[in-house]
């Protein structure tokens, strides 16, 4: 079964994040993820406000867990650490 990685972000330091976000995207590609949202118009129903939304799909739980887990995603994750404030889940699909 397929997997959503799902980020609510607000970014604090463009420069940084900017590098974050360069980073991840081969990271997230080498696990088989693929974006369906990146930032674009959203509105707010619930919950905490964060401007940036991004969901990608994985082909299974496990690749989206490992590409977080992964080493080119940690690196790329240390340039996020510092300038964003995020939220992030994997939910399976049905």
């Amino acid at each position: 079964m397929s997997a959503l990685w799902i980020a609510h972000v607000k970014v604090t330091d463009e420069a940084a994040y900017k590098e974050y976000a360069t980073r991840a995207t081969g990271a997230i590609a080498d696990h088989g993820g693929v974006f369906l949202a990146r930032g674009g118009a959203y509105e707010q129903l619930e919950g905490k406000d964060r401007p940036r939304n991004v969901v990608a799909r994985f082909p299974s739980l496990q690749a989206a867990h490992d590409c977080y887990h992964s080493a080119a995603y940690q690196e790329a994750l240390s340039y996020a650490r510092n300038a964003a404030e995020r939220d992030l889940v994997i939910v399976e699909e049905v």
